[in-house]
């Protein structure tokens, strides 16, 4: 076989799962429910977050509270001061790429 097969877990509890690590790019699966989030960091490459499911409500630096729904893409610079939660009664489900991907 050429290619290489990963799983995602499908599921409803908080999961943030590292599907693929590699010197391309790393590739994240998260799924938070209300009042979850992700502790505030900075971005260690340029971030591609893809919201799955649910509504996002993210800071990024100084800016308030944004809200993104389901099909939404952000391309987040690298080195970017981020606050991830999930604010809402819906489970919120993402994709997040990071590419190219961090050096440590």
């Amino acid at each position: 076989m050429v290619e290489k097969e990963f799983k995602l877990s499908v599921s409803d509890e908080k999961v943030i799962e590292k599907i693929l690590f590699d010197e391309n790019l790393h590739y994240l699966h998260m799924v938070l429910n209300k009042d979850e989030g992700l502790p505030e960091h900075y971005s260690n490459s340029n971030v591609y977050m893809t919201v799955v499911r649910g509504k996002l409500s993210i800071g990024l630096d100084e800016q308030d509270i944004h809200e993104y729904e389901a099909g939404t893409l952000l391309k987040i610079p690298f080195k970017t001061k981020m606050n991830v939660k999930n604010l809402h009664q819906e489970t919120l489900e993402l994709i997040v790429v990071k590419a190219p991907a961090p050096k440590s």
